[in-house]
């Protein structure tokens, strides 16, 4: 082996650790599926037999496919609201810009800071207990807006001026303009959105107070 090659021994060692440590939470996902809960409790790492016995027994205490189905709902809404909401809101802060907005995105309030407004603001409005008061809180997130903000810095604003020297109003602007070149940008907020919309646990559970809702 080469001097070069040995070399370069650390750093698969290093990946190969990472991987592991990287996977070993999927593997015992997988393995505690098929065991008993004692044997979960137990740290067990390899499989067991009870994979069947474990699937009744959650169809059994929940109604999972309308569980799958009302996430998915939730998080296809919120994603395609989200990547609308905030890549207006990213456009507007760069393309008009302005050291007001720049103060204003320094400004970011912890989600968890407006929790307790939020319910009683959903609760005197009536939205208790449905999708829209889980999917109307994430369609404006700092991240995104920043994200999109930072995006809009790489948009070539000759193109923005040609535009309108060709007459497209600022609408139409956008939506012909700018979101077929930001593509990119848009996959990459989609799929961080739908992430944490699907991932998404403690809000609602708050806000959604029936079952048959979540």
């Amino acid at each position: 082996m080469t001097r070069y090659k040995w070399r370069q021994v650390p750093g698969y060692v290093f990946l190969t650790v990472f991987s592991i440590f990287s996977v070993f939470p999927l593997y015992f996902m997988a393995v505690s599926a098929t065991n008993t809960s004692q044997d979960v409790l137990g740290s067990r790492m390899i499989p067991g037999g009870n994979l069947v016995q474990n699937f009744t027994d959650l169809l059994g205490a929940a109604d999972l496919w309308s569980a799958m189905l009302n996430s998915a709902l939730i998080a296809v809404g919120t994603t395609v609201l989200a990547l609308l909401v905030s890549s207006i809101a990213g456009y507007g802060f760069e393309i008009y810009h302005s050291k007001g907005k720049d103060r204003l995105m320094a400004v970011m309030i912890p989600f968890a800071a407006t929790m307790i407004p939020l319910f009683r603001l959903f609760a005197n409005i009536g939205l208790l207990n449905s999708t829209w008061a889980v999917i109307i809180p994430a369609i404006a997130t700092p991240f995104l807006i920043l994200l999109f903000r930072q995006a809009s810095r790489n948009f070539p604003h000759e193109m923005l001026e040609a535009a309108r020297l060709d007459g497209l109003n600022e609408v139409a602007i956008f939506f012909r303009i700018y979101m077929p070149t930001m593509r990119s940008t848009y996959a990459a907020a989609a799929v961080i959105t739908f992430m944490a919309a699907w991932n998404n646990f403690l809000w609602p559970r708050v806000i959604l107070l029936d079952n048959a809702v979540q």
